[in-house]
Protein backbone atom coordinates (compact mmCIF):
# COMPACT_ATOMS: atom_id res chain seq x y z
CA UNK A 1 0.00 0.00 0.00
CA UNK A 2 1.10 3.54 -0.70
CA UNK A 3 1.13 5.49 2.57
CA UNK A 4 -0.05 9.08 2.64
CA UNK A 5 2.59 11.68 1.81
CA UNK A 6 4.98 12.18 4.69
CA UNK A 7 4.36 15.44 6.50
CA UNK A 8 4.38 17.00 9.91
CA UNK A 9 1.60 18.70 11.82
CA UNK A 10 -0.56 21.16 10.01
CA UNK A 11 -2.00 24.31 11.56
CA UNK A 12 -1.71 24.12 15.36
CA UNK A 13 -2.04 26.62 18.19
CA UNK A 14 -2.20 30.37 17.91
CA UNK A 15 -1.40 32.12 14.64
CA UNK A 16 1.52 34.50 14.68
CA UNK A 17 -0.04 37.94 15.03
CA UNK A 18 2.68 39.78 13.15
CA UNK A 19 1.75 38.09 9.91
CA UNK A 20 -1.97 37.48 10.20
CA UNK A 21 -2.70 40.83 8.60
CA UNK A 22 -1.99 41.77 5.01
CA UNK A 23 1.76 41.78 4.47
CA UNK A 24 3.46 44.45 2.41
CA UNK A 25 6.65 44.31 0.39
CA UNK A 26 9.85 45.41 2.04
CA UNK A 27 12.39 44.33 -0.57
CA UNK A 28 12.70 44.33 -4.32
CA UNK A 29 12.95 40.93 -6.00
CA UNK A 30 16.04 40.62 -8.21
CA UNK A 31 15.46 39.02 -11.61
CA UNK A 32 17.80 36.16 -12.38
CA UNK A 33 17.70 36.76 -16.13
CA UNK A 34 18.30 40.33 -17.34
CA UNK A 35 15.66 41.85 -19.57
CA UNK A 36 18.14 41.84 -22.44
CA UNK A 37 18.31 38.05 -22.16
CA UNK A 38 14.54 37.43 -22.18
CA UNK A 39 13.52 34.11 -23.70
CA UNK A 40 12.65 34.09 -27.39
CA UNK A 41 10.51 31.25 -28.73
CA UNK A 42 12.29 29.61 -31.64
CA UNK A 43 10.88 28.18 -34.85
CA UNK A 44 12.90 24.96 -35.11
CA UNK A 45 10.95 21.73 -34.50
CA UNK A 46 12.72 20.27 -31.47
CA UNK A 47 10.64 17.05 -31.68
CA UNK A 48 11.55 16.14 -35.25
CA UNK A 49 13.39 12.82 -35.44
CA UNK A 50 13.34 12.36 -31.67
CA UNK A 51 12.25 9.04 -30.06
CA UNK A 52 8.47 8.86 -29.72
CA UNK A 53 6.17 6.40 -27.99
CA UNK A 54 2.42 6.22 -27.62
CA UNK A 55 -0.28 4.75 -25.41
CA UNK A 56 -1.41 2.59 -28.37
CA UNK A 57 -1.32 2.21 -32.15
CA UNK A 58 -4.30 1.43 -34.33
CA UNK A 59 -4.38 -2.37 -34.70
CA UNK A 60 -2.91 -3.63 -37.97
CA UNK A 61 -1.91 -0.14 -39.11
CA UNK A 62 1.46 1.43 -39.99
CA UNK A 63 0.48 4.58 -38.05
CA UNK A 64 3.18 4.38 -35.38
CA UNK A 65 4.25 7.10 -32.95
CA UNK A 66 7.43 8.04 -34.81
CA UNK A 67 5.36 9.06 -37.86
CA UNK A 68 4.09 12.10 -35.95
CA UNK A 69 7.58 13.51 -35.46
CA UNK A 70 9.23 12.66 -38.79
CA UNK A 71 8.62 16.06 -40.39
CA UNK A 72 6.36 14.49 -43.04
CA UNK A 73 2.75 15.70 -43.09
CA UNK A 74 1.83 12.68 -45.19
CA UNK A 75 2.51 10.16 -42.42
CA UNK A 76 0.73 9.96 -39.10
CA UNK A 77 0.25 8.33 -35.73
CA UNK A 78 -3.14 6.88 -34.92
CA UNK A 79 -4.19 5.32 -31.61
CA UNK A 80 -6.64 2.55 -30.91
CA UNK A 81 -10.18 3.74 -30.07
CA UNK A 82 -10.74 4.78 -26.46
CA UNK A 83 -9.85 7.50 -23.98
CA UNK A 84 -7.35 8.54 -22.76
CA UNK A 85 -4.49 8.30 -25.28
CA UNK A 86 -1.08 9.92 -25.43
CA UNK A 87 1.91 10.57 -27.70
CA UNK A 88 5.22 11.14 -25.88
CA UNK A 89 8.47 12.58 -27.28
CA UNK A 90 11.92 12.40 -25.69
CA UNK A 91 13.66 15.70 -26.49
CA UNK A 92 17.00 14.20 -25.39
CA UNK A 93 17.70 16.75 -22.66
CA UNK A 94 15.82 19.20 -20.49
CA UNK A 95 14.43 21.93 -22.72
CA UNK A 96 12.50 25.16 -22.15
CA UNK A 97 9.42 24.54 -24.30
CA UNK A 98 7.34 27.49 -25.46
CA UNK A 99 4.91 26.28 -28.12
CA UNK A 100 3.70 23.50 -30.38
CA UNK A 101 1.90 22.85 -33.65
CA UNK A 102 -0.57 19.97 -33.79
CA UNK A 103 -1.67 18.87 -37.26
CA UNK A 104 -4.68 16.67 -36.57
CA UNK A 105 -6.05 14.02 -38.89
CA UNK A 106 -9.85 13.82 -39.13
CA UNK A 107 -9.80 11.69 -35.96
CA UNK A 108 -8.92 14.52 -33.60
CA UNK A 109 -9.35 15.13 -29.86
CA UNK A 110 -11.73 17.74 -28.51
CA UNK A 111 -10.06 17.67 -25.09
CA UNK A 112 -6.33 17.31 -24.52
CA UNK A 113 -3.39 18.60 -22.53
CA UNK A 114 0.23 19.19 -23.42
CA UNK A 115 2.37 18.04 -20.52
CA UNK A 116 6.08 17.99 -19.63
CA UNK A 117 8.07 15.67 -17.36
CA UNK A 118 11.66 15.24 -16.26
CA UNK A 119 11.69 11.45 -16.60
CA UNK A 120 8.78 10.62 -18.90
CA UNK A 121 7.08 8.28 -16.43
CA UNK A 122 5.54 10.52 -13.77
CA UNK A 123 5.60 14.07 -12.48
CA UNK A 124 3.74 15.30 -15.55
CA UNK A 125 2.98 19.03 -15.48
CA UNK A 126 0.28 20.48 -17.70
CA UNK A 127 1.45 23.52 -19.69
CA UNK A 128 -1.56 23.74 -22.02
CA UNK A 129 -5.11 22.44 -21.79
CA UNK A 130 -8.30 22.66 -23.85
CA UNK A 131 -11.71 21.02 -23.91
CA UNK A 132 -12.89 22.79 -27.08
CA UNK A 133 -10.40 21.72 -29.75
CA UNK A 134 -11.74 21.85 -33.31
CA UNK A 135 -8.97 19.81 -34.95
CA UNK A 136 -7.09 20.90 -38.05
CA UNK A 137 -3.76 22.68 -37.59
CA UNK A 138 -3.44 24.23 -34.14
CA UNK A 139 -0.61 26.52 -33.04
CA UNK A 140 -0.46 26.85 -29.26
CA UNK A 141 1.90 28.72 -26.95
CA UNK A 142 2.88 27.98 -23.37
CA UNK A 143 5.88 27.88 -21.06
CA UNK A 144 7.42 24.88 -19.35
CA UNK A 145 10.54 22.83 -18.91
CA UNK A 146 11.25 19.12 -19.23
CA UNK A 147 13.03 16.43 -21.19
CA UNK A 148 9.78 14.71 -22.18
CA UNK A 149 6.70 16.29 -23.70
CA UNK A 150 3.42 14.62 -24.58
CA UNK A 151 -0.02 15.22 -26.00
CA UNK A 152 -2.49 13.65 -23.57
CA UNK A 153 -5.99 13.31 -25.03
CA UNK A 154 -9.03 12.76 -22.83
CA UNK A 155 -11.98 13.11 -25.25
CA UNK A 156 -12.19 12.19 -28.97
CA UNK A 157 -14.32 13.93 -31.57
CA UNK A 158 -15.04 10.69 -33.48
CA UNK A 159 -15.51 7.00 -32.81
CA UNK A 160 -11.95 6.43 -34.00
CA UNK A 161 -8.77 6.90 -32.01
CA UNK A 162 -6.67 10.06 -31.74
CA UNK A 163 -4.54 10.76 -34.82
CA UNK A 164 -1.83 13.33 -35.59
CA UNK A 165 -0.10 13.94 -38.90
CA UNK A 166 2.58 15.89 -37.07
CA UNK A 167 3.44 17.12 -33.59
CA UNK A 168 6.04 19.92 -33.72
CA UNK A 169 7.56 21.41 -30.56
CA UNK A 170 9.23 24.80 -30.23
CA UNK A 171 11.80 25.71 -27.57
CA UNK A 172 13.23 28.93 -26.17
CA UNK A 173 16.37 30.04 -27.92
CA UNK A 174 18.14 30.97 -24.67
CA UNK A 175 18.13 27.54 -22.97
CA UNK A 176 20.84 27.85 -20.34
CA UNK A 177 20.46 31.63 -20.14
CA UNK A 178 24.02 32.65 -21.08
CA UNK A 179 25.13 35.74 -19.18
CA UNK A 180 25.13 39.08 -20.93
CA UNK A 181 28.67 40.56 -20.73
CA UNK A 182 28.72 43.45 -18.28
CA UNK A 183 25.49 42.39 -16.58
CA UNK A 184 25.49 41.04 -13.03
CA UNK A 185 24.70 37.31 -12.94
CA UNK A 186 24.61 34.61 -10.29
CA UNK A 187 28.25 33.53 -10.14
CA UNK A 188 28.04 30.97 -7.32
CA UNK A 189 25.33 28.68 -8.73
CA UNK A 190 26.45 25.04 -8.46
CA UNK A 191 30.06 26.06 -7.87
CA UNK A 192 32.30 23.99 -5.55
CA UNK A 193 32.65 25.10 -1.98
CA UNK A 194 34.37 24.23 1.28
CA UNK A 195 33.60 25.06 4.90
CA UNK A 196 35.03 24.92 8.40
CA UNK A 197 32.70 21.95 9.05
CA UNK A 198 29.43 20.58 7.71
CA UNK A 199 26.56 18.72 9.34
CA UNK A 200 25.20 15.34 8.20
CA UNK A 201 23.46 13.64 11.09
CA UNK A 202 19.87 12.81 12.10
CA UNK A 203 19.30 16.42 13.21
CA UNK A 204 20.30 17.84 9.82
CA UNK A 205 20.77 15.16 7.20
CA UNK A 206 22.74 16.25 4.16
CA UNK A 207 23.36 19.81 5.40
CA UNK A 208 26.52 19.91 3.32
CA UNK A 209 28.41 22.75 1.67
CA UNK A 210 26.93 22.29 -1.80
CA UNK A 211 23.42 22.99 -0.46
CA UNK A 212 24.29 26.67 0.00
CA UNK A 213 24.99 27.08 -3.72
CA UNK A 214 22.18 25.00 -5.32
CA UNK A 215 19.59 27.82 -5.61
CA UNK A 216 17.20 25.64 -3.62
CA UNK A 217 15.83 27.41 -0.52
CA UNK A 218 14.63 24.11 0.96
CA UNK A 219 18.20 22.79 1.47
CA UNK A 220 20.93 24.25 3.65
CA UNK A 221 24.50 24.08 4.89
CA UNK A 222 25.19 23.96 8.63
CA UNK A 223 28.29 23.64 10.76
CA UNK A 224 28.67 20.28 12.45
CA UNK A 225 27.27 19.64 15.92
CA UNK A 226 30.35 17.94 17.35
CA UNK A 227 33.01 20.57 16.63
CA UNK A 228 31.19 23.19 14.57
CA UNK A 229 29.13 25.14 17.10
CA UNK A 230 32.08 27.37 17.84
CA UNK A 231 33.61 30.57 16.53
CA UNK A 232 34.91 31.15 13.96
CA UNK A 233 32.85 29.28 11.36
CA UNK A 234 33.07 29.80 7.63
CA UNK A 235 31.95 28.71 4.16
CA UNK A 236 33.58 29.66 0.86
CA UNK A 237 32.91 29.19 -2.86
CA UNK A 238 35.25 28.89 -5.85
CA UNK A 239 33.83 30.97 -8.72
CA UNK A 240 36.17 29.31 -11.21
CA UNK A 241 37.90 32.52 -12.31
CA UNK A 242 38.45 36.06 -11.07
CA UNK A 243 35.19 37.97 -10.77
CA UNK A 244 33.99 41.43 -9.85
CA UNK A 245 31.74 40.92 -6.84
CA UNK A 246 28.79 43.33 -6.67
CA UNK A 247 26.28 41.68 -4.35
CA UNK A 248 26.06 38.87 -1.82
CA UNK A 249 22.75 37.38 -0.66
CA UNK A 250 22.65 35.40 2.59
CA UNK A 251 19.46 33.56 3.57
CA UNK A 252 20.16 32.52 7.14
CA UNK A 253 18.67 29.70 9.15
CA UNK A 254 17.90 30.67 12.78
CA UNK A 255 21.54 29.63 13.39
CA UNK A 256 22.87 32.89 11.96
CA UNK A 257 25.94 35.07 12.16
CA UNK A 258 25.69 38.23 14.26
CA UNK A 259 29.32 39.15 13.61
CA UNK A 260 30.74 38.13 10.25
CA UNK A 261 32.70 39.30 7.25
CA UNK A 262 32.38 38.70 3.53
CA UNK A 263 35.87 38.18 2.17
CA UNK A 264 37.48 37.66 -1.25
CA UNK A 265 40.73 35.95 -2.24
CA UNK A 266 42.57 35.12 -5.46
CA UNK A 267 43.62 31.69 -4.18
CA UNK A 268 41.30 30.78 -1.30
CA UNK A 269 44.23 29.80 0.90
CA UNK A 270 44.80 32.73 3.21
CA UNK A 271 45.14 36.02 1.35
CA UNK A 272 41.64 37.18 2.27
CA UNK A 273 40.39 40.75 1.91
CA UNK A 274 37.23 41.88 3.70
CA UNK A 275 34.63 43.63 1.50
CA UNK A 276 31.87 43.66 4.13
CA UNK A 277 31.86 43.47 7.93
CA UNK A 278 29.19 43.69 10.63
CA UNK A 279 28.75 43.02 14.32
CA UNK A 280 24.98 43.54 14.18
CA UNK A 281 23.82 40.87 11.74
CA UNK A 282 20.05 40.39 11.77
CA UNK A 283 19.73 36.90 10.33
CA UNK A 284 16.94 35.94 7.91
CA UNK A 285 17.67 37.33 4.42
CA UNK A 286 20.46 39.86 4.01
CA UNK A 287 21.18 41.40 0.61
CA UNK A 288 24.58 43.06 0.80
CA UNK A 289 25.89 45.56 -1.77
CA UNK A 290 29.65 45.04 -1.95
CA UNK A 291 32.60 45.78 -4.21
CA UNK A 292 35.59 43.51 -4.57
CA UNK A 293 37.55 41.23 -6.85
CA UNK A 294 38.57 37.61 -6.41
CA UNK A 295 38.05 34.03 -7.47
CA UNK A 296 37.04 32.87 -3.98
CA UNK A 297 34.36 34.40 -1.76
CA UNK A 298 33.61 33.37 1.81
CA UNK A 299 31.41 34.18 4.75
CA UNK A 300 33.64 34.26 7.82
CA UNK A 301 31.62 34.19 11.04
CA UNK A 302 33.17 35.38 14.29
CA UNK A 303 30.10 35.72 16.51
CA UNK A 304 26.98 33.53 16.47
CA UNK A 305 23.53 35.00 16.88
CA UNK A 306 22.19 31.86 18.61
CA UNK A 307 23.46 29.03 20.82
CA UNK A 308 23.81 26.93 17.65
CA UNK A 309 26.34 27.05 14.86
CA UNK A 310 26.19 28.78 11.47
CA UNK A 311 23.68 27.76 8.84
CA UNK A 312 22.70 29.16 5.43
CA UNK A 313 19.85 28.15 3.16
CA UNK A 314 21.43 30.21 0.38
CA UNK A 315 24.80 31.90 -0.19
CA UNK A 316 24.57 33.76 -3.50
CA UNK A 317 27.36 35.75 -5.11
CA UNK A 318 26.43 38.15 -7.92
CA UNK A 319 28.67 40.12 -10.26
CA UNK A 320 30.58 39.87 -13.52
CA UNK A 321 33.43 37.70 -14.73
CA UNK A 322 34.09 34.39 -13.03
CA UNK A 323 33.03 31.23 -14.84
CA UNK A 324 29.29 31.11 -14.16
CA UNK A 325 27.24 28.02 -14.83
CA UNK A 326 24.08 28.38 -16.93
CA UNK A 327 21.66 30.41 -14.87
CA UNK A 328 18.79 28.65 -13.10
CA UNK A 329 15.50 28.97 -14.96
CA UNK A 330 12.77 30.97 -13.22
CA UNK A 331 9.16 29.80 -13.69
CA UNK A 332 7.13 32.42 -15.57
CA UNK A 333 4.37 34.28 -13.79
CA UNK A 334 0.81 33.51 -14.91
CA UNK A 335 -0.38 35.33 -18.01
CA UNK A 336 -2.79 38.24 -17.64
CA UNK A 337 -5.64 37.48 -17.83
CA UNK A 338 -5.19 33.96 -16.54
CA UNK A 339 -6.56 31.06 -18.60
CA UNK A 340 -8.03 27.78 -17.42
CA UNK A 341 -5.37 25.06 -17.84
CA UNK A 342 -6.81 22.19 -15.78
CA UNK A 343 -10.09 21.33 -14.12
CA UNK A 344 -12.32 18.58 -12.88
CA UNK A 345 -16.03 19.39 -12.87
CA UNK A 346 -17.16 15.95 -11.57
CA UNK A 347 -20.07 15.79 -14.00
CA UNK A 348 -20.30 12.01 -14.11
CA UNK A 349 -22.96 9.53 -13.06
CA UNK A 350 -23.78 8.62 -9.48
CA UNK A 351 -21.16 6.30 -7.98
CA UNK A 352 -18.41 7.03 -10.56
CA UNK A 353 -14.91 6.80 -9.11
CA UNK A 354 -12.50 9.77 -9.43
CA UNK A 355 -10.91 10.25 -12.87
CA UNK A 356 -7.69 8.21 -12.78
CA UNK A 357 -6.14 10.56 -15.35
CA UNK A 358 -6.37 13.39 -12.82
CA UNK A 359 -6.33 11.84 -9.35
CA UNK A 360 -4.79 8.95 -7.49
CA UNK A 361 -5.82 7.79 -4.04
CA UNK A 362 -3.38 7.64 -1.15
CA UNK A 363 -4.12 4.51 0.83
CA UNK A 364 -3.34 3.88 4.50
CA UNK A 365 -3.32 5.72 7.79
CA UNK A 366 -2.82 9.45 8.14
CA UNK A 367 -0.49 11.67 10.16
CA UNK A 368 -1.04 14.14 12.99
CA UNK A 369 -2.75 11.49 15.19
CA UNK A 370 -5.57 11.11 12.67
CA UNK A 371 -7.92 8.18 13.24
CA UNK A 372 -9.08 7.27 9.73
CA UNK A 373 -7.84 4.70 7.24
CA UNK A 374 -7.75 6.12 3.70
CA UNK A 375 -9.22 3.59 1.26
CA UNK A 376 -8.56 2.86 -2.40
CA UNK A 377 -11.46 5.02 -3.62
CA UNK A 378 -14.07 3.09 -1.62
CA UNK A 379 -14.99 6.42 -0.01
CA UNK A 380 -14.66 8.65 -3.11
CA UNK A 381 -17.27 8.89 -5.85
CA UNK A 382 -19.45 11.35 -7.73
CA UNK A 383 -23.05 11.85 -6.66
CA UNK A 384 -24.60 12.35 -10.10
CA UNK A 385 -25.39 15.99 -9.23
CA UNK A 386 -22.02 17.39 -10.31
CA UNK A 387 -20.12 16.79 -7.06
CA UNK A 388 -17.24 14.65 -5.89
CA UNK A 389 -17.99 13.01 -2.53
CA UNK A 390 -15.27 12.26 0.03
CA UNK A 391 -17.14 10.29 2.68
CA UNK A 392 -15.85 9.71 6.21
CA UNK A 393 -17.50 6.68 7.82
CA UNK A 394 -17.44 4.96 11.17
CA UNK A 395 -16.07 1.74 9.71
CA UNK A 396 -13.42 -0.64 11.08
CA UNK A 397 -10.40 -1.62 8.95
CA UNK A 398 -9.24 -5.01 10.29
CA UNK A 399 -5.50 -5.34 10.78
CA UNK A 400 -4.88 -1.59 10.76
CA UNK A 401 -3.37 0.50 13.53
CA UNK A 402 -4.42 4.02 14.54
CA UNK A 403 -4.21 6.08 17.73
CA UNK A 404 -6.76 4.86 20.24
CA UNK A 405 -10.27 6.03 19.38
CA UNK A 406 -11.81 7.47 22.57
CA UNK A 407 -15.31 6.40 21.52
CA UNK A 408 -14.55 2.70 21.08
CA UNK A 409 -11.31 2.47 23.07
CA UNK A 410 -9.75 0.55 20.16
CA UNK A 411 -6.36 1.03 18.47
CA UNK A 412 -7.66 -0.55 15.28
CA UNK A 413 -8.70 2.19 12.83
CA UNK A 414 -12.40 2.80 13.49
CA UNK A 415 -13.03 5.20 10.58
CA UNK A 416 -12.47 5.21 6.82
CA UNK A 417 -12.24 8.15 4.46
CA UNK A 418 -10.56 9.37 1.26
CA UNK A 419 -7.47 11.33 0.28
CA UNK A 420 -6.86 12.17 -3.40
CA UNK A 421 -3.78 13.77 -4.95
CA UNK A 422 -2.75 14.94 -8.44
CA UNK A 423 0.91 13.97 -8.02
CA UNK A 424 2.04 11.89 -11.00
CA UNK A 425 -0.84 13.36 -13.00
CA UNK A 426 -0.31 17.13 -12.88
CA UNK A 427 1.62 19.75 -10.92
CA UNK A 428 1.73 23.53 -11.20
CA UNK A 429 3.99 26.47 -10.38
CA UNK A 430 1.93 29.65 -9.84
CA UNK A 431 -1.58 30.44 -10.94
CA UNK A 432 -5.02 30.59 -9.39
CA UNK A 433 -6.07 27.34 -7.72
CA UNK A 434 -9.67 27.22 -6.57
CA UNK A 435 -12.41 24.81 -5.56
CA UNK A 436 -16.06 25.12 -4.66
CA UNK A 437 -16.59 22.96 -1.58
CA UNK A 438 -19.27 22.11 0.94
CA UNK A 439 -17.35 20.87 3.95
CA UNK A 440 -18.36 18.07 6.27
CA UNK A 441 -19.13 19.16 9.80
CA UNK A 442 -19.19 17.25 13.07
CA UNK A 443 -16.88 17.18 16.08
CA UNK A 444 -13.59 15.49 15.19
CA UNK A 445 -13.78 15.98 11.40
CA UNK A 446 -11.03 17.81 9.40
CA UNK A 447 -11.74 18.42 5.68
CA UNK A 448 -9.00 20.12 3.66
CA UNK A 449 -8.09 21.41 0.17
CA UNK A 450 -4.35 22.01 -0.02
CA UNK A 451 -1.09 21.62 -1.93
CA UNK A 452 2.35 20.14 -1.27
CA UNK A 453 5.66 20.72 -3.04
CA UNK A 454 6.14 17.86 -5.51
CA UNK A 455 9.71 17.41 -4.26
CA UNK A 456 8.34 15.72 -1.11
CA UNK A 457 7.59 12.67 -3.30
CA UNK A 458 9.97 13.30 -6.23
CA UNK A 459 13.19 13.36 -4.22
CA UNK A 460 12.22 12.94 -0.57
CA UNK A 461 12.51 16.57 0.51
CA UNK A 462 11.18 16.50 4.07
CA UNK A 463 8.20 18.47 5.31
CA UNK A 464 8.07 21.41 5.97
CA UNK A 465 11.00 22.17 3.64
CA UNK A 466 8.86 20.95 0.76
CA UNK A 467 6.34 23.72 1.41
CA UNK A 468 2.62 23.45 2.05
CA UNK A 469 -0.23 25.69 0.85
CA UNK A 470 -3.46 25.21 2.79
CA UNK A 471 -6.23 26.76 0.68
CA UNK A 472 -8.91 25.46 3.03
CA UNK A 473 -8.88 23.72 6.38
CA UNK A 474 -12.00 23.39 8.48
CA UNK A 475 -12.52 21.95 11.94
CA UNK A 476 -15.81 20.31 12.83
CA UNK A 477 -15.65 21.82 16.31
CA UNK A 478 -15.48 25.35 14.78
CA UNK A 479 -18.42 25.39 12.32
CA UNK A 480 -18.15 29.11 11.58
CA UNK A 481 -14.44 29.30 10.62
CA UNK A 482 -12.01 28.19 7.92
CA UNK A 483 -8.22 28.56 7.80
CA UNK A 484 -5.79 29.49 5.01
CA UNK A 485 -2.09 29.02 5.76
CA UNK A 486 1.37 28.36 4.34
CA UNK A 487 4.08 26.26 5.96
CA UNK A 488 7.80 26.21 5.17
CA UNK A 489 11.19 26.03 6.87
CA UNK A 490 11.11 28.01 10.12
CA UNK A 491 7.34 28.68 9.89
CA UNK A 492 5.27 25.55 10.28
CA UNK A 493 2.74 23.88 12.57
CA UNK A 494 1.39 26.51 14.94
CA UNK A 495 3.94 28.96 13.52
CA UNK A 496 2.55 28.77 9.99
CA UNK A 497 1.70 32.03 8.27
CA UNK A 498 -2.03 32.42 7.75
CA UNK A 499 -5.40 33.66 8.85
CA UNK A 500 -8.79 32.36 9.85
CA UNK A 501 -12.04 33.61 8.32
CA UNK A 502 -15.44 33.57 10.01
CA UNK A 503 -18.69 33.59 8.05
CA UNK A 504 -21.00 36.54 8.75
CA UNK A 505 -23.77 35.98 11.24
CA UNK A 506 -22.21 32.85 12.68
CA UNK A 507 -23.17 30.75 9.64
CA UNK A 508 -21.88 27.16 9.40
CA UNK A 509 -19.47 26.39 6.52
CA UNK A 510 -21.04 22.93 6.29
CA UNK A 511 -24.42 24.37 5.36
CA UNK A 512 -23.50 25.60 1.85
CA UNK A 513 -20.85 25.58 -0.86
CA UNK A 514 -18.03 28.12 -0.59
CA UNK A 515 -15.27 29.03 -3.04
CA UNK A 516 -11.74 28.72 -1.65
CA UNK A 517 -8.85 30.05 -3.75
CA UNK A 518 -5.22 31.15 -3.81
CA UNK A 519 -3.68 33.46 -6.41
CA UNK A 520 0.03 32.69 -6.47
CA UNK A 521 2.97 34.16 -8.37
CA UNK A 522 6.67 34.97 -7.95
CA UNK A 523 5.92 37.79 -5.49
CA UNK A 524 3.64 35.93 -3.09
CA UNK A 525 0.09 34.68 -2.55
CA UNK A 526 -3.37 36.10 -2.03
CA UNK A 527 -5.96 33.87 -0.34
CA UNK A 528 -9.70 34.41 -0.72
CA UNK A 529 -12.95 32.78 0.40
CA UNK A 530 -15.99 33.53 -1.77
CA UNK A 531 -13.76 36.16 -3.47
CA UNK A 532 -13.33 37.98 -0.14
CA UNK A 533 -9.62 38.68 0.62
CA UNK A 534 -8.46 36.78 3.72
CA UNK A 535 -4.69 37.23 3.73
CA UNK A 536 -1.97 38.41 1.34
CA UNK A 537 1.47 36.95 1.99
CA UNK A 538 4.46 38.74 0.48
CA UNK A 539 7.51 36.68 -0.45
CA UNK A 540 10.05 39.40 0.34
CA UNK A 541 8.55 40.00 3.78
CA UNK A 542 8.60 36.29 4.63
CA UNK A 543 12.26 36.00 3.58
CA UNK A 544 13.20 39.05 5.63
CA UNK A 545 11.28 38.12 8.78
CA UNK A 546 10.48 34.40 8.90
CA UNK A 547 12.68 32.25 6.68
CA UNK A 548 13.22 30.98 3.13
CA UNK A 549 10.42 31.04 0.54
CA UNK A 550 9.99 27.55 -0.96
CA UNK A 551 7.04 28.16 -3.27
CA UNK A 552 8.73 28.90 -6.64
CA UNK A 553 8.44 25.28 -7.77
CA UNK A 554 5.84 22.65 -8.78
CA UNK A 555 3.08 21.76 -6.30
CA UNK A 556 0.31 19.17 -6.46
CA UNK A 557 -3.27 19.33 -5.17
CA UNK A 558 -4.71 17.28 -2.30
CA UNK A 559 -8.34 16.78 -1.25
CA UNK A 560 -9.01 14.86 1.94
CA UNK A 561 -11.59 14.43 4.67
CA UNK A 562 -9.69 13.47 7.81
CA UNK A 563 -11.09 12.15 11.09
CA UNK A 564 -9.47 13.18 14.34
CA UNK A 565 -5.97 14.59 14.58
CA UNK A 566 -4.14 16.61 17.16
CA UNK A 567 -5.54 19.93 15.90
CA UNK A 568 -9.28 19.20 15.54
CA UNK A 569 -9.30 16.55 18.28
CA UNK A 570 -11.08 13.20 18.05
CA UNK A 571 -14.77 12.49 17.56
CA UNK A 572 -16.87 11.84 20.63
CA UNK A 573 -20.23 10.27 21.35
CA UNK A 574 -22.02 13.28 19.85
CA UNK A 575 -20.23 13.01 16.48
CA UNK A 576 -22.44 12.03 13.54
CA UNK A 577 -21.28 9.70 10.75
CA UNK A 578 -21.11 9.32 7.81
CA UNK A 579 -19.84 12.79 6.89
CA UNK A 580 -19.66 13.94 3.28
CA UNK A 581 -17.28 16.58 1.93
CA UNK A 582 -18.72 17.69 -1.44
CA UNK A 583 -16.50 19.21 -4.16
CA UNK A 584 -18.35 20.97 -6.98
CA UNK A 585 -15.19 21.61 -9.01
CA UNK A 586 -11.41 22.10 -8.82
CA UNK A 587 -9.84 24.53 -11.32
CA UNK A 588 -6.35 25.81 -12.09
CA UNK A 589 -5.75 29.02 -14.08
CA UNK A 590 -2.38 30.22 -15.37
Amino acid sequence: MQPPASRGPRHRGRLVAALTAVLTACAVAVPLVPASAAPVCGTTNAAQGKPATASSVEVGSPFVASSAVDGDNGTRWSSAPGDPQWLRVDLGSTQNVCGATLNWEAAYATAYQIQVSANGTDGWTSVYSTTTSTGGVQNVTFTGSGRYIRVHTTARATQWGASLWEFAVRTSTDTGNPPDPGTDVLLSYKKPGTASTQQNDPNCTGCTVDKAFDFDPSTRWATATDVGWVDPGWIQVDLGATAQIKKVVLQWDPAYGKSFQVQVSPTGTGDWTSIYSTTTGTGFKQTLTVSGSGRFVRMYGTGRGSPYGYSLWEFQVWGTGGAPNPQPVIPPDPRNPKQLVWSDEFNTGNGTKPDSNKWRPEVGTGQNAELQYYTNNNNAFTDGAGNLVLEARREVTPGSSCPVDPVSGSGTCQYTSSRLITHGKATWTYGRVEANIKVSGTKGIWPAFWMLGANILDNGTPWPNSGEIDIMEHLGREPNTAYQTIHGPSYFGGGGIGQMYALPGGADFASAFHKFAVDWDSKGMKFTIDDIPVITIDKATVEATRGPWVFDRPFFIILNNAVGGDWPGPPDATSVFPQRMLVDYVRVYQ
